[in-house]
């Protein structure tokens, strides 16, 4: 008899905050050609020479200024997730990460080993990148393949734009909004701009012309810019907030290629220099608090606003276990398991 069980995916963590641990997490991460998309031989000796003899050690003591008594925010939030979500729906909610624990081998050989014949597969990345939703689908796939080639699957497509996933998001930050500050920035994780251009089928209209994403276009079902500027402007107008009070910029640059622009840590000090006093930052890009929001904007960016005469920064939480985005999943559980019947 044919069994069903979604899989909620995401980024992953360490497993702790010692230097070994994380060295060993940043090499998995940085070793996966979808997020340095460069030459092996050259990963190989920008990693062995340039990133991990320093990067492990600082990001040690970033992981260790956010962690929690019960580990990872990343991981618990990601547990209490799919706890919240398995009482609402009758499917078994699986949660895989695709660097670190729990990895996406070892919850798909246990998928198995439990019967599962259909598979919903979730990558909690509300838009598409090569380096996030493209590699943590990929190798749910490879790895399915391997372990049970007939297994049925679908696959949650990016939501970016989904009406229930924006009022989720608005649900969730409208009341850290409350207070008129000066500017609301969105704040979304970067990409080199390489990336982008690799992921346009035509390899002809991303970033190419200024208005690029404001021009349709079929790539726009993989550009990563033209999402996060879709939730962006569903935002604004489903919450009602003045659009003249905001602003977008991206974040987590790495190395010295040209990323998505304009850079976050550039706007929080050009902002504190040119009188804003007050600002609000939202995370879209991420659904769970991690290190890239509590620690890279939450401490790091109020001490880049601050240092240039802005007065405060608050960082909006992201949805973590808001029970709109809670429901949101549950839905999308819920519909593809009728879709079976």
């Amino acid at each position: 008899m044919p069994k069903a069980a979604a899989l909620l995916l995401n980024l992953g963590s360490p497993d702790s905050t010692s230097i070994p641990d994380v060295r060993k997490y940043l090499e998995e991460f940085l070793t996966d050609d979808r997020v340095l998309d460069i030459p092996a031989w050259k990963r190989s000796l920008i990693l062995k020479f340039f990133i991990l003899p320093k990067r492990p050690a600082e990001s040690a003591e970033a992981y260790s200024e956010v962690w929690t008594d019960e580990g990872s925010p990343l991981i618990v939030t990601s547990k209490e997730q799919q706890k919240l979500v398995s009482e609402q729906v009758e499917t078994p909610v699986y949660l895989a990460m695709r660097y670190g624990n729990p990895s996406t081998p070892d919850i798909i050989r246990q998928i198995v080993a439990d019967g599962v014949t259909d598979l919903f597969i979730m990558p909690l990345y509300p838009h598409y990148a090569m380096s996030s939703y493209e590699t943590a689908v990929v190798q749910t796939m490879d790895e399915i393949n391997k372990q049970s080639p007939g297994m049925k699957t679908n696959l949650l497509q990016p939501f970016y734009q989904d009406d229930d996933y924006i009022q989720a998001l608005v649900d969730s930050a409208k009341p850290h909004l409350e207070d008129d500050d000066d500017l609301l920035l969105f704040s979304y994780h970067g990409i080199p701009e390489r990336h982008v251009q690799k992921t346009d089928p035509s390899h002809a209209h991303c970033l190419t012309r200024a208005d690029c994403c404001d021009t349709p276009h079929p790539c726009h079902a993989t550009c990563y810019r033209h999402q996060c500027l879709a939730t962006t402007k569903a935002f604004i107008e489903k919450s009602g907030i003045d659009k003249e009070k905001t602003a977008v910029s991206f974040q987590s640059r790495l190395l010295r290629d040209p990323w998505l622009g304009p850079y976050t840590d550039f706007e929080l000090k050009r902002f504190g220099k040119e009188g804003v006093k007050k600002i609000k930052v939202m995370c879209p890009a991420f659904v769970s608090d991690c290190l890239e929001t509590l620690e890279e904007i939450g401490m790091r960016g109020v001490e880049e606003f601050t240092s240039t005469g802005g007065e405060s920064l608050t960082l909006v939480p992201c949805m973590n276990a808001h029970p709109s985005w809670i429901a949101f999943l549950a839905n999308r559980i819920s519909k593809w398991q009728q879709s079976l019947e």
